[in-house]
Order: structure tokens, then sequence, then C-alpha cells
């Protein structure tokens, strides 16, 4: 079936038209079919002739007289409001496909929200859930306890081997073996004229030169 611009095909076959909701209708529950469409890929020339869009709405008035329109430019497409869900299932079966003003349209169905309490028509937040992206948590887990600081490790032995280094020899920290070499620690002996206990020379300050002062 195509529709083109400024030629529109008579709609008013009944039967056929109840014999299309009978099968919708045994398809699934009504109920939850929604009476809203969304229109995508519409012909631009639908927004800014105001004949392409006279054939656009006649189109699917043909089918509902009640149904109203609100054009998305920037998006090409239109939302379609009609008077039951049986006239949107309709025209979602009819007219997916069909071209228009020289365009494919596409028909989606108006994704509705399920509430809870029929009386608010706000809408409900998600059940809540654990959340583990919150870093760091705001409180400790259950069951976390603090761990006690443990005693500094004082190796003895390190100690030791430190201490009996001496200035100018050679000590074997670790013995060779197969699979790695000796480790040899060789201490560099005391500078020239350092005594232990002894301040360092002071620099003395340079002597400004003699002579006549300007």
């Amino acid at each position: 079936m195509s529709y083109q611009h400024g030629s529109v095909e008579s709609m008013d076959d009944m039967d056929q038209l109840c014999d299309e909701m009978e099968n919708l209708t045994e398809m699934a529950d009504v109920d939850d079919v929604p009476s809203a469409l969304i229109i995508a890929n519409i012909d631009i020339s639908v927004f800014e002739d105001q004949s392409a869009q006279l054939t656009f709405e006649n189109i699917f008035k043909e089918l509902d007289k009640e149904v109203s329109f609100i054009y998305l430019k920037n998006f090409r497409r239109a939302r379609l409001q009609f008077s039951s869900s049986d006239f949107a299932s309709v025209a979602r079966i009819r007219y997916d496909g069909v071209s228009i003003c020289g365009q494919s349209i596409k028909c989606y169905f108006v994704q509705q929200v399920r509430q809870q309490n029929s009386d608010n028509t706000h809408l409900q937040p998600p059940a809540p859930q654990k959340m583990f992206l919150i870093s760091p948590p705001a409180s400790p887990p259950v069951g976390w306890e603090p761990v006690p600081e443990t005693e500094p490790v004082i190796n003895y032995d390190l100690l030791n081997a430190i201490a009996r280094l001496n200035p100018g020899e050679i000590h074997e920290v670790h013995p060779p073996s197969v699979a790695a070499p000796a480790i040899v620690v060789h201490l560099c002996e005391d500078p020239e004229g350092y005594e232990p206990g002894k301040l360092r020379q002071k620099i003395m300050q340079t002597k400004r030169p003699e002579g006549g002062t300007s």
C-alpha cells in the first residue's frame, strides 16, 4: 500500500478494519497496547508545506477522526494520539512502511510506564537494590572489625651483621649459589684527616682587598 502526495486511497472498508482489530485482539492483550504512536522518517515537506501536512493527517483521520498530532520537526517525527488503543494498533499494522509524500514512514508504539499506584501520575523511583558502586562505603559492612596494628619486626641477625662491618674490609653478605651470585659489601675507609668528634674546618671569609675607598 502506498500513499503519494495529493492522492489518498479510500479507507472506508469497515469489514477489513474489523477483521484487523479482531486479529490483533487475538494476538495480544489490548489493555497493554498504547493508544499513541510515534511516526518516524517523515518527509520534510509535511513540516513545511500545509497541503502535505493535510495529506498526512487525512490518512490517519480517515481511520480515527479524533486523532491528534504533535510534530517534532528537528527529529522528523510526529506523535499521534488516537481515541483508543484499537485504532492505534490498526494504524501501526496498516501504515508501517507505507510511502507518504514520497517517504516511507515507520510506526512505533509509545512506551508507557506501568504505575503500581493508579492514583499517582508521577514516575516512581526504581526498586531499592544493593549499591555496589559506592566508593568508599558510607558505613562499614556488617561484621567488619578493625584489625589491631602489629608490632614491628626486628631482625636481630641483620643488626648483628651490620654491627660487625668494619671500614676497609670486604664482607660477604650472601654466599654464592647455583641460582644467584654472591653479595659482597665494600666499606669505604675514613677520609684522610677526618677524626671522629672533630668539627670540620670553618671556611674563612675572603678578605677585602686593600686600597683607597671610593
